[in-house]
């Protein structure tokens, strides 16, 4: 197993379906857990989880991880960079 992880940038609010509330505007982690797979040629990963990063609502400083589909953000995003360019 490994985790690699990544920042993303919303510059307005939105939501994911892993998301209850509207989610500030942002910078965001995003991690992906992924597996292994035997192969003989070369290394190969098959992805099994990712989470978002979210600032939690119950205290300064804490934070929640939420599980999301990655091509769910993937559209997200796309449509976030899209309103920024209206």
């Amino acid at each position: 197993m490994r985790t690699r992880s990544e920042v993303v940038t919303f510059r307005h609010p939105f939501t994911l379906s892993g998301s209850v509330e509207p989610q500030p505007a942002g910078t965001y982690v995003v991690e992906t857990e992924e597996e292994v797979l035997p192969t003989l040629l070369h290394s190969a990963y098959r992805r099994t989880t990712t989470w978002l990063t979210l600032p939690s609502h119950a205290g300064a400083g804490t934070t929640e991880l939420v599980v999301i589909d990655p091509i769910e953000l993937a559209a997200a995003l796309v449509r976030d960079l899209a309103r920024a360019s209206a």
